[in-house]
């Protein structure tokens, strides 16, 4: 990690080659744990204040590799690379801790080589404790490592992942939830306070869509449904702070309404970006779990997906979804 200006938390030295980095969450260790372990997670709060984080390569299991690329403000990139050496979910990560190729050139420094880290994860009732061990070569390494302000850069990055937990936990209470089932699936959940029949009504009506699809200042300008099998729907957004037009639009697989609805999607701006989504709906206490499962033909494209920010629009775009039925009832 790079150095920041940040208050240090408590940090010290097991033997001249180690740092200790110790920090409480106020999250439970599950959550804690997957925030580690997620690429769409990692990317939302790794590196210090005003950094962007690439996840380039997660491969978690021991004898994978993991590298990620921070980004500064100024667009510097500072790559790093490991391979993970023991995983126990959700206690314990071990991994190697390597500045990748271009890092020392960025830097302008001699770099400490041979780190391993250990990230220990231990729940405190609510809350959980997050101890990182920082292992070096020698003590030459570590001293490096401190002179390149890794403390700092580590709290820093700390303060980023509190604030993206407080943000996770809120979801949480919205029942929403975004999961990796597979290399090349994404699974989205959110509780709306709506019978399933409303819900099924708002997501394929265009006078309700017209509504509530889409994020932040942007407004629906085209809105087409065919619902039948084989028939299409096509989206566009307009986004005023930049003048520019996003299209969506697809093909209907399956439609039994009001508890499935199967469709292609396509993001018009980017060729071969179809996938296949899978909307289910079930209802229990006049509340509805709404489930879409989002099948991408490779990882790459599973991967890219998330990249372009679809789980913060997604969010907001339910978010105004729940605004609506709470007008319809």
């Amino acid at each position: 990690m790079l150095k920041q200006n940040s208050a240090a938390d408590a940090h010290g030295t097991q033997n001249e080659c180690e740092l200790i980095i110790t920090r409480i969450f106020n999250a439970p260790r599950e959550l804690v744990f997957k925030a580690w372990t997620e690429l769409n997670q990692i990317e939302q709060w790794w590196g210090p204040a005003g950094f962007t984080t690439h996840v380039t390569e997660l491969d978690l299991r021991p004898g994978g590799q993991w590298r990620y690329v921070m980004v500064s403000p100024d667009g510097t990139e500072y790559p790093a690379k490991g391979v993970f050496r023991e995983i126990v979910p959700p206690e314990r990560i071990v991994t190697s801790d390597e500045f990748d190729e271009g890092f020392e050139q960025v830097i302008n420094a001699d770099l400490p080589q041979g780190i391993v880290m250990t990230i220990l994860f231990e729940e405190m009732g609510d809350k959980t404790k997050l101890t990182l061990q920082i292992v070096h070569a020698t003590d030459e390494d570590r001293r490096k490592h401190e002179e390149m302000g890794v403390v700092a850069g580590w709290n820093s990055s700390f303060d980023c992942l509190d604030e993206f937990l407080a943000t996770q936990l809120k979801h949480q209470q919205d029942g929403f939830t975004l999961t990796l089932p597979s290399d090349r699936e994404i699974a989205v959940t959110r509780v709306f306070n709506a019978p399933r029949q409303l819900v099924f009504e708002a997501w394929t009506k265009p006078e309700h869509v017209k509504r509530w699809f889409g994020c932040g200042s942007m407004t629906m300008t085209v809105c087409e449904i065919d619902l039948r099998v084989g028939g299409s729907w096509r989206y566009v957004l307009y986004d005023p702070s930049n003048g520019t037009e996003h299209g969506f639009s697809g093909e209907y697989r399956e439609i039994v309404p009001p508890e499935r609805l199967v469709a292609t999607e396509r993001y018009e701006p980017v060729p071969n970006s179809d996938h296949l989504n899978t909307l289910t709906l079930t209802e229990q206490n006049g509340k509805t779990t709404l489930h879409i499962l989002i099948q991408h033909h490779s990882k790459e494209q599973r991967d890219g997906h998330l990249q372009s920010g679809m789980d913060v629009g997604l969010q907001q775009t339910l978010n105004r979804l729940e605004d609506l039925l709470k007008s319809m009832m």
